[in-house]
């Protein structure tokens, strides 16, 4: 969250971490909230952050580790498909803003959702 946080100032005014009764953080909601306030500031036409935010995305694709990459993908790229389609946005909207390996993640989750594949990736390492 922290770089994700670095690259869209609007959303760390508002930004109050998920925590369990227990003390553990529910990154995967944070990232879903992110998702939301990303389809909310395209919709408001203020996509000013997007670049810095699309760039924080890749590099979580290319420089975190396994969990930050599933999360990267299955946590943020996911929500903001999903959060789109609740809104009735076309989610497409958000591809010009990728970069190549979250572009190809992005395409890894359109295919199994589609049922082309039977996981996320699924034909990615041979490529």
């Amino acid at each position: 969250m922290p770089l994700l946080l670095e690259s869209c100032p609007s959303f760390k005014q508002t930004y109050e971490p998920n925590i369990t009764s227990v003390g553990e953080h529910l990154v995967y909601m944070d990232l879903g909230d992110f998702a939301r306030h990303l389809i909310d500031l395209y919709a408001e036409g203020a996509t000013n952050e997007f670049e810095a935010v699309f760039e924080a995305i890749e590099r979580l694709h290319v420089r975190g580790d396994a969990w930050v990459q599933e999360a990267a993908t299955i946590g943020l790229l996911e929500s903001l498909q999903n959060n789109a389609g609740h809104q009735r946005m076309d989610d497409e909207v958000f591809v010009p803003f990728l970069k190549p390996v979250s572009l190809k993640w992005w395409w890894a989750l359109k295919d199994f959702w589609s049922g082309k594949v039977r996981y996320v990736g699924e034909g990615l390492d041979q490529a």
